[in-house]
């Protein structure tokens, strides 16, 4: 024969009206309207950037634990460009920084690293350099051939 303590039989009729009453949760169907932009002056600094460094196919992957990036080095004039539009913006935003010579620019201050953050530089000696990010996702690393 099997008892039931009084407290055993609370707590069973508790857990069996919770579980009853309890709302269904379903996940909302993802929505795949598509996102509204708006114009942007400084979108043409990335845009400019992104295509010389695709020209000179100065682009790969960058990862860390969860983030699979593509790194879009650019030079010359999108660089240069790219740079001095900063300047304003990094002082305002404290996201300017000299290291070993060369004086950095973001488009947010850096953390820790360079990882995840767009940023140009230059030594003064007009080598202007900038590297866009672009967030992938796990496709980057999964080896599958481009389509045909």
């Amino acid at each position: 024969m099997n008892r039931t303590t009084p407290v055993a039989a609370l707590l069973l009729a508790l857990a069996a009206t919770a579980c009853a009453h309890a709302p269904e949760t379903r996940a909302a169907p993802a929505d795949y309207s598509v996102v509204a932009t708006e114009p942007s002056p400084n979108a043409r600094f990335y845009a400019d950037c992104i295509a010389e460094a695709v020209a000179a196919n100065r682009y790969g992957r960058a990862y860390d634990e969860s983030t699979e990036m593509v790194l879009f080095t650019c030079t010359g004039t999108p660089a240069r460009a790219f740079y001095e539009a900063l300047g304003p913006w990094s002082a305002e935003a404290g996201s300017e920084a000299s290291v070993d010579g060369r004086t950095f620019r973001s488009t947010n201050p850096v953390q820790r690293n360079l990882f995840g953050v767009d940023h140009c530089s230059t030594s003064g000696a007009g080598d202007y350099r900038c590297v866009v990010s672009l967030n992938a996702g796990a496709f980057l690393r999964s080896g599958h051939p481009e389509p045909r």
